[in-house]
């Protein structure tokens, strides 16, 4: 058979042959030696052609040989009598023999004898089929098979083709119209309202939905008006990637929305996908709408049943103005002092004064409703506190504070467990009392993530707030404002000044409201300023880190390549602070060696956030403020990560350099 194809060349070389012998013929009209070189030329190519139709010949030759070898008489007709495609192929991928069958359904009739198996299947992996049962999916042309393949171990695959094209198109249906749960919440609502005219009120509802209608009319689903400030919004898996492609830009379109006071309008959306039922899809669009609120608002959340993904979140959480949350977790949280036979507070690892702020505001408001209460904080483990908690034990503290590996023997049935300025489970200063607590409280205010603490009876998460002392200091004018002492107020102070850096970036009006009700109570600014200073050497050292940096699209990325120590910590977030005021840098990244790793430190003025930054390293924080903690890495791999997150960030949010 090979045989006979080989030859069905050979009219066309005759015709080639016949065609140039008549132009010589007729060139001798005109000159003979352009007859003869065309002669010539005629009798090389007609010699040339039959060589190369040889060689052809004995190579098909030598894998029909090949082919014979491997297959007895047995196995070559039951191939040919198979009821499915077969293909055999060399090791080295070239098409030895297939049966009619795969050449009538699969090829169309055409001969591939020869040819590299890649030009039928460009995705077929040879080397998959040495396992036995591999399959592999591949198209060709617009149908679509599952090939079984196996290995002679005598020098070729034999492969068999099954047509299931219109089943996986069913497949493919179906899981593209699976349904999809969307939860849209105007998250500003409150504040909208207070801001804009009473005429203005029903415009600005208007707008947004005319918005949200016009963003569904590109899908097949619709959405409906469930509460004043959510809608429910029903779609199929088709329309969900190109949401996806287009980042969510109705985020982008509603925050050109404004009430009065230039207040933009904005939107979070929690979706729900790859769900079993209507209901497991809601609660799902539920908990990604919590994520997107805890994050701070102004982006959506999607939940698969692999996790979550996260778009938009590049502005600034949004303050709420009324305390009425505040009166109410203050409320619950008395209670559960009140019913508990003991409490213990704990913060994140490596503290800082916020946790310590925190702390010791609870402590006393605790003790003055006559709980017994301890601070589970190691010493050994906070370094850098080490002033601050001189002053508070010699004025009363010294038996208020339990190091990590003792508070279990305090842990019983009634215990209250108290995390503040963290809600990661990874990130608490003693995971195993979190594990033994049965009844625990969250306060904190970074940006949720997805390792959140998931079984707290109150989880009072505010974005928004400048530090977790803010918070307490709202919380214990409810619970036992009497009890403050200026030392509690200016342990607070001290904390909501760390995480706003001086009250520069991430304050609003609360935070000031809280700032005064602290000064009323005591706190001395002077001596809380004192607890910021620190050492020539340790000036010497941060000035260093701002002398090595680098700029990278607007973005300054310092590396300290000396020894780690606990100073480091404080110098480096520090030196951070300090890049943001030269001019053109709009983020910084101070990166230097940590415990069995390495640690960053991000600060920006809100133009970049750097949570989200930071989120890509597996860290998180603030959009002003994050970092994060790598560990059997070096500095300049770190570094090259860094870059790479800042160029998807900037890729991502369509910013310019």
């Amino acid at each position: 058979m090979q045989r006979k194809r080989v030859w069905q060349f050979m009219p066309m070389v005759a015709i080639t042959a016949v065609v140039l012998i008549l132009f010589s013929l007729i060139s001798l009209f005109w000159d003979y030696r352009i007859a003869l070189a065309e002669f010539i030329a005629a009798l090389l190519l007609i010699v040339s052609l039959a060589l190369r139709m040889g060689s052809i010949q004995k190579y098909i030759r030598s894998m029909l040989s090949k082919t014979i070898e491997g297959l007895d008489v047995a196995d070559r007709q039951s191939l040919i009598d198979f009821p499915l495609s077969v293909l055999v192929i060399g090791k080295t991928g070239e098409i030895v023999w297939y049966n009619d069958r795969f050449r009538d359904s699969v090829i169309g009739g055409v001969d591939y004898f020869g040819a590299d198996v890649k030009t039928i299947a460009k995705n077929l992996n040879l080397e998959a089929f040495t396992k036995p049962g591999t399959a592999a999916d591949i198209i060709t042309g617009n149908k679509r098979y599952t090939v079984y393949g196996s290995d002679s171990k005598r020098g070729f695959f034999v492969l068999y083709w099954i047509d299931n094209t219109e089943l996986k198109n069913v497949v493919d249906e179906y899981r593209e119209s699976r349904p999809v749960v969307a939860i849209v919440m105007i998250d500003n609502y409150d504040e909208l309202m207070q801001n804009a005219r009473e005429g203005e009120k029903g415009e600005i509802v208007n707008m947004i939905e005319k918005t949200l209608l016009s963003w569904v009319s590109t899908t097949t689903g619709f959405i409906r008006h469930s509460d004043r400030d959510k809608y429910i919004f029903l779609f199929e898996e088709r329309h969900l990637k190109k949401l996806v492609e287009q980042r969510f830009d109705i985020l982008d379109r509603v925050r050109q929305i404004v009430a009065g006071e230039r207040m933009p309008a904005t939107l979070s959306i929690g979706i729900g996908r790859g769900a079993d039922s209507f209901a497991q899809g809601e609660e799902s669009a539920r908990q990604a709408l919590d994520m997107a609120l805890g994050r701070g608002g102004d982006q959506a959340a999607v939940k698969a049943p692999g996790g979550f993904d996260f778009y938009g979140g590049t502005s600034k959480a949004v303050e709420k103005r009324t305390k009425v949350k505040t009166r109410i977790i203050a409320s619950a949280l008395a209670e559960l002092i009140d019913g508990s036979e003991n409490v213990l507070i704990m913060g994140h690892k490596n503290p800082d004064l916020d946790v310590l702020g925190a702390s010791v505001a609870l402590y006393k408001a605790i003790i003055s409703r006559d709980r017994p209460v301890k601070i589970v904080m190691s010493e050994r483990g906070a370094p850098l506190l080490r002033p601050s908690l001189g002053q508070l034990v010699n004025n009363g503290y010294a038996q208020a504070f339990i190091e990590p590996d003792e508070s279990l023997q305090l842990m019983i049935r009634k215990t209250l467990l108290i995390i503040v300025d963290t809600h990661r489970k990874g990130f608490i200063e003693y995971p195993d009392l979190y594990k033994a607590a049965k009844t625990v409280v969250v306060i904190d205010h970074h940006r949720k993530m997805v390792d959140f603490i998931d079984n707290a009876v109150i989880f009072y998460h505010e974005p928004y707030a400048s530090s977790a002392s803010e918070m307490v200091a709202e919380l214990v004018q409810y619970i036992a404002d009497s009890a403050i002492t200026p030392l509690e107020a200016g342990a607070m102070l001290a904390g909501m000044t760390l995480d706003t850096r001086n009250f520069t970036v991430r304050t609003g009006v609360r935070t000031f409201e809280a700032a005064a009700y602290l000064r009323r109570k005591g706190a001395d600014t002077a001596r809380v300023k004192l607890l910021f200073s620190g050492s020539m050497e340790s000036y010497k050292k941060r000035s260093r880190l701002v002398s090595l940096s680098e700029t990278y699209k607007g973005c300054a990325i310092s590396v300290y390549d000396g020894d780690s120590d606990d100073e480091l910590k404080l110098i480096a977030p520090q030196a951070a602070d300090d890049l943001l005021t030269i001019t053109g840098v709009s983020a910084s990244f101070v990166i230097y060696p940590a415990e069995n790793g390495v640690a960053v430190s991000s600060r920006s003025m809100g133009a970049v956030n750097v949570q989200l930054v930071m989120e890509a390293l597996g860290g998180g924080g603030h959009l002003t403020m994050a970092g994060v903690q790598l560990v059997g890495v070096s500095l300049a791999t770190v570094k090259v990560k860094i870059k790479a997150s800042i160029d998807k960030y900037f890729e991502e949010n369509k910013l310019l350099i």
